[in-house]
């Protein structure tokens, strides 16, 4: 059987599941049945709507696989037997599929593996794909591994006219750590919601004829600002500075007007966590999990370390520095339950971050927790782990005054450290009348 291309002349198109199948003959045989292991004649992009809409009806336990199919399939699911039965059920139904149509004499395209689940939501396709990929059966498509916040970058970046648009990818260079002065890369991610903010801003200088940033003037910043408050003015006005800040350093612009804008309030302070939302947070927590990540924020007023359980350590990362914290009875202690859970849990997890889930501990791409999973252990109406944190710095701040403790205590700037005791001791640093 030839398979139809997706379309011609443009094979990467996204294939939409609400495409009006082709029709496929009934008595259709899948083309590995009939010659097993030919290889591909032609290369172009199946669409795989014909046969999705031919083997909906049938559960994946009626088609028919040879041995080696069988076995490829078994093997997956014991891999992932401790994952949720849903999640489960779509990668099982996924793999054999791709097993009756295509075989699996021949490496499955990664490609092939996306296109198919992405019509159905009852299949998926990254699971499927690092295990082929383990076992030396995928077929690689780069497309499909470029970060997808790098890909909308660059499409924002496409939509400016030059030379804004190369004024810009000088600033993202920057950002990426490629700047003259050496700093640890910022993610694209955060990338992201640097240029997603200042987008609109963007968008009306050029609709204003506006051919480079060198015709920025004060009055352009102040008129981009002057209307907004709050969260929006302070994440605007930060985006700013550090854009014509990166533009002044790689001298694309003569001055950085923008250097002295004022971001509103950043030196405060959240004031104490209410001590009778403290009390009971461990006991109310249910996990070894949600135990341990209270008390490192609660404690050590860290989100997650490297873990030492023998010498009682964590190692803390600051950008591209290292700050060790000793552990104290109670945080060694409910580690010591995290591991005995984890390593009972997910014997086979190889994930090097201390915190894992459910979804986390087996993924071949070793992803760190992610920080919704982390909020979800604290109670809906109760204080954030990022208030937990500052609480405990401050509270530290108030019983010592002393900077220099909670630098070494917390692995904290200088100026971080300062800002806590200034709002601890407002008298200290409060200005004297001229």
């Amino acid at each position: 059987m030839i398979d139809l291309p997706a379309g011609v002349g443009a094979p990467n198109l996204p294939l939409q599941a609400d495409d009006e199948p082709l029709p496929l003959a009934a008595d259709m045989t899948p083309a590995t049945t009939v010659c097993p292991g030919q290889e591909s004649l032609f290369t172009m992009r199946r669409n795989w709507s014909p046969v999705l809409a031919r083997l909906r009806s049938r559960p994946p336990g009626e088609l028919p696989l040879t041995g080696t199919a069988t076995a490829l399939v078994e093997d997956f699911a014991e891999l992932r037997r401790d994952q949720q039965a849903s999640g489960l059920r779509k990668n099982i139904r996924t793999l054999t599929i791709l097993g009756y149509w295509l075989g699996v004499e021949n490496a499955f395209h990664e490609r092939d593996v996306h296109d198919l689940a992405q019509l159905d939501t009852h299949l998926a396709a990254k699971p499927v794909c690092q295990f082929l990929r383990a076992r030396g059966l995928l077929v690689e498509d780069p497309e499909l591994h470029r970060d997808r916040n790098l890909a909308w970058i660059e499409t924002a970046l496409h939509a400016l006219p030059q030379p804004v648009a190369d004024e810009i990818r000088t600033w993202v260079d920057v950002l990426r750590g490629q700047g003259p002065r050496e700093n640890e890369p910022r993610s694209w991610e955060g990338i992201r919601r640097y240029l997603t903010t200042l987008q609109p801003t963007l968008t009306a200088w050029t609709a204003a004829s506006m051919t480079t940033l060198r015709e920025v003037t004060s009055d352009h910043l102040h008129n981009t600002l002057k209307d907004l408050a709050g969260t929006a003015r302070r994440q605007l006005a930060t985006a700013l500075r550090s854009l014509f800040r990166a533009l002044k350093r790689k001298r694309m612009i003569f001055r950085d007007l923008a250097r002295h804008l004022a971001v509103g309030d950043l030196t405060s302070i959240p004031r104490p966590v209410p001590s009778d939302l403290l009390a009971g947070l461990l006991d109310h927590a249910a996990t070894p999990f949600a135990r341990l990540t209270i008390a490192l924020a609660a404690v050590h007023a860290v989100p997650a370390a490297d873990l030492d359980l023998a010498r009682g350590t964590l190692e803390l990362h600051r950008g591209l520095l290292r700050h060790t914290l000793y552990l104290e009875e109670l945080t060694h202690r409910l580690a010591a339950d995290w591991l005995a859970y984890r390593h009972q849990r997910w014997p086979a997890s190889v994930n090097p971050h201390l915190l894992v889930s459910q979804k986390t501990a087996l993924d071949p791409d070793h992803p760190a927790v992610h920080r919704v999973t982390l909020g979800q252990v604290v109670p809906p109406n109760g204080p954030t782990l990022d208030r937990l944190r500052q609480d405990r710095i401050l509270d530290e701040a108030t019983a010592t005054g002393d900077p220099l403790k909670l630098m070494r205590l917390f692995g904290i700037t200088e100026q971080t450290a300062m800002r806590y005791v200034g709002t601890a001791y407002p008298e200290r640093t409060a200005k004297l009348p001229r």
